[in-house]
């Protein structure tokens, strides 16, 4: 399997349904952590559910419809970055991510959602790449921050997450915007 070095003993390659146990166990040590703002952990309770959920991303990289990437630190997975959503015809995709408590403060998302956002415009002529955001997620409003998106605004109570309504904020980057701040190396 391909892996993309992001330095610092840091790799990003993909997330395939045949790594249920690992991501399980993954899911298990960052569980209350992640789950702070990603439904994720709640989604994944099992090995059953983490292999069908590793499954159904599977089928949208088939599909061209997603992809979904692990971050490994000196092997070990430690938290992943995924498109939910990939419409090429339309050249939009939202990007998200998680990581482990013990994992972050390193730059890991930040590196790793650089490499794929380079790749979804470069690559797939993608215009227009999403972040949804909790306003109450400050590490991953950061890292919109860090690459260059700009907030457009705020979906009011549109999220129930666990009980509670939550706003979600918008975030993007135009691949314009991308472009420049990202000059191809020569």
């Amino acid at each position: 399997m391909f892996a993309i070095p992001l330095g610092d003993g840091a790799e990003l390659q993909p997330l395939e349904p045949w790594q249920a146990e690992e991501f399980l166990a993954h899911m298990d040590r960052g569980r209350a952590y992640i789950g702070q703002h990603v439904g994720l952990p709640d989604v994944v309770p099992d090995l059953d559910s983490a292999r069908n959920w590793l499954r159904k991303h599977a089928d949208k990289t088939a599909a061209d419809t997603g992809r979904i990437y692990g971050i490994r630190l000196d092997g070990l997975l430690v938290g992943g970055i995924l498109l939910p959503a990939f419409d090429a015809a339309a050249g939009t995709c939202e990007a998200g991510c998680w990581l482990e408590p013990d994992a972050t403060g390193r730059g890991l998302i930040t590196r790793a959602l650089r490499v794929i956002i380079d790749w979804a415009v470069r690559e797939r002529g993608m215009h227009r790449v999403e972040w949804l955001v909790s306003p109450e997620n400050t590490p991953s409003i950061n890292v919109a921050k860090r690459l260059g998106m700009t907030l457009e605004g705020v979906q009011r109570q549109n999220d129930l997450y666990r009980g509670v309504r939550q706003d979600t904020e918008i975030w993007s980057v135009l691949a314009p915007e991308w472009l420049s701040a990202h000059p191809a190396k020569p």
